[in-house]
């Protein structure tokens, strides 16, 4: 998993959490960076652990790494969140993939691409409301900028889908933790201004970083983008 970031919400106050229990090595795994927030996702293991109701919502775009989630990161996600005692809930949105049809005759949906990592155990992205979940966590893999929103062909000017953008605008004023990893930061970048995040490295030179323009992309809509490696 290259980069995972907490938005940033003041309404949480206190310090991290010490010693190496599980909950902070999740998040550390994880690679959570966080900013106003102490150690917001080993928050939500300790909730996870404390009660057996607690649940954490996975969004999927699809499934691949280049049209669709990054399976690993999905998996990991799914792995920590059950070894920590919540229950994932999945969802991904019912819309035709960016990628059109594989072959003529036949159409491609998110959501049904997305029930092959879920195992069928999938709901509609519409159904996702902050009320019903402890915190939600949006995989990486190029469907974050293809079918959750057009970032891979609009950049900044992107458009994002009306039910994503209602999901983090709803987490967000009910102050539970939102966790986006690899590309899927830009999407809070685009409907929650001044979000602080993560996006990797902006200096290519290495040749490990081949997308590091979106951190100036990120930046220009307002986003804190504190570079990080892992």
């Amino acid at each position: 998993m290259e980069e995972c970031c907490i938005l940033r919400e003041a309404a949480y106050s206190g310090t991290s959490p010490g010693g190496t229990n599980s909950s902070y090595a999740t998040s550390k795994m994880l690679n959570l960076l966080t900013f106003g927030v102490p150690k917001a996702f080993p928050r939500i293991m300790a909730v996870a652990q404390s009660s057996s109701s607690s649940s954490g919502s996975k969004v999927l775009s699809g499934s691949g790494v280049f049209d669709g989630t990054e399976v690993h990161e999905a998996s990991a996600i799914l792995v920590h969140l059950t070894r920590a005692g919540a229950e994932p809930v999945c969802y991904a949105p019912d819309i035709p993939q960016m990628h059109g049809s594989p072959v003529e005759g036949e159409s491609r949906n998110v959501l049904a691409e997305s029930a092959r990592i879920a195992r069928g155990a999938i709901k509609p992205l519409a159904e996702l409301k902050a009320s019903s979940v402890d915190a939600v966590i949006f995989p990486g893999g190029f469907g974050a900028a293809k079918n959750l929103s057009d970032w891979a062909v609009k950049g900044k000017d992107c458009t994002v889908l009306p039910d994503v953008e209602r999901v983090l605008k709803d987490f967000r004023a009910s102050k539970k933790p939102i966790g986006l990893c690899c590309i899927s930061p830009v999407l809070a970048a685009k409907v929650l201004p001044g979000t602080t995040l993560t996006l990797g490295q902006n200096d290519n030179k290495s040749g490990k970083w081949p997308y590091a323009e979106t951190i100036e992309g990120a930046s220009s809509l307002g986003a804190i983008v504190v570079p990080k490696i892992l």
